[in-house]
């Protein structure tokens, strides 16, 4: 139940140089610089990191848990995400959603798969609803689903500017707005409404207004996909300046495409001035990456990958940025948005979510909740059908 690790070269994500941290259970009980020793009596583990730089699990706000897809026909539905898809790469908390499929997928088989990666040793949450209106729940509401539903965090990922999207109107996006601020004022929890944006050219525009007719924070309004387009890019820099927080999801783009990759935008957002706390980066894993034809039809996809949240984070730091700049928008942004206490920092009374750096900027130790579940680069705790033998 004790586990001291000594020289851990710590970002916590500020950095907080060469210390020693002791977990005990699922949470680290002290953290410092100086060496300390423990009686033999408390038969603690001793781990030696060897100076290799330490960070906070990296949390990722928008997954695909159950798989995505069904927008090229029945066959074309995405598979269901293991928990050892996103702890093998340094993700130890996670938030699940519904995209086009929230009829086939529902808010309850989402829930259950969110329940079982908990069992697994995962932190899990996830948003009710999906791309449509009215907003598919599992209590006939959003506030209900909100104050009944334990790991129901807010809505997402609610589509606007996009073909595949229920078209709302301003007072409908109003209204499951304010349900959304209600129901995390009534629990405590984040109360966001989690937003795709599509190619659209209205963009950010129904967010713009309403910000503009209502009383609203400009906190619950969460738009993810931002760096899909340049001019949306620009829209959400702009939004950002008046407190709406933006999402930016590592997919992959290619040469010449009217995109920014991950790690392209979030250097742009933070040296154009970028407010550093209402950034955060996602992964979309799990999600259906389609490609279109004039007439809306699905001409090819692919599919997100968890751990493009890691590679990003390497390429940031290959390109020379420091850690301690880049690092919030994977791991305590994101907590302090989704109010995920005891995630997204290493301090005493946390969670002992941590990842450890190689050399090469990659996940080499995962810890969930005090348990290892990847060393050196190997997963050490397998899903419950991951070895079984083919049928």
């Amino acid at each position: 139940m004790l586990e001291l690790l000594r020289n851990a070269r710590v970002y916590s994500p500020e950095p907080l140089g060469v210390c020693q941290i002791l977990v005990a259970g699922e949470r680290i009980a002290w953290i410092g610089g100086e060496r300390i020793e423990l009686p033999r009596e408390l038969a603690a583990t001793v781990t030696d990191l060897g100076g290799r730089r330490v960070i906070p699990g990296i949390v990722d706000g928008h997954a695909h848990v159950t798989g995505g897809g069904f927008e090229k026909g029945y066959a074309s539905r995405v598979p269901p995400l293991s928990a050892s898809e996103f702890t093998r790469c340094g993700i130890t908390s996670v938030v699940g959603l519904l995209g086009t499929d929230d009829l086939v997928h529902t808010p309850a088989e989402l829930l259950a798969h969110v329940r079982g990666l908990v069992e697994q040793g995962l932190s899990a949450w996830c948003w009710t609803g999906g791309y449509h209106v009215p907003v598919a729940t599992l209590t006939g509401s959003v506030r209900g689903d909100l104050v009944h539903l334990d790991r129901c965090i807010g809505v997402g990922e609610l589509a606007i500017s996009d073909h595949r999207s229920s078209q709302p109107t301003l007072e409908e996006l109003l209204r499951i707005a304010s349900e959304c601020h209600v129901g995390g004022m009534m629990t405590g929890k984040a109360g966001v409404l989690h937003l795709h944006l599509g190619d659209g050219e209205r963009g950010l525009e129904l967010v713009r207004r309403a910000l503009e007719t209502s009383e609203l924070p400009p906190r619950v309004f969460q738009p993810t996909h931002v760096n899909r387009r340049r001019a949306l890019f620009e829209e959400a820099l702009e939004l950002s300046r008046f407190g709406v927080p933006i999402d930016i999801t590592a997919f992959p783009v290619e040469e010449g495409e009217d995109a920014l990759a991950a790690d392209v935008a979030l250097a742009q957002y933070l040296s154009r001035g970028g407010e550093p706390a209402l950034v955060t980066v996602s992964s979309d894993g799990g999600g259906c990456l389609p490609h279109f034809d004039d007439d809306g039809r699905v001409a090819g996809f692919g599919v997100g990958a968890p751990s493009a949240l890691a590679d990003c984070l390497a390429q940031l730091l290959r390109d020379g940025h420091a850690l301690e700049k880049v690092l919030p928008a994977f791991t305590s942004n994101w907590a302090d948005a989704l109010r995920l206490a005891g995630k997204g920092r290493l301090v005493a009374g946390a969670a002992a979510d941590l990842v450890v750096l190689g050399d090469d900027h990659l996940v080499r130790d995962v810890m969930c909740g005090g348990v290892w579940h990847v060393r050196d680069a190997q997963p050490r705790v397998a899903d419950p059908f991951e070895f079984l033998p083919a049928p």
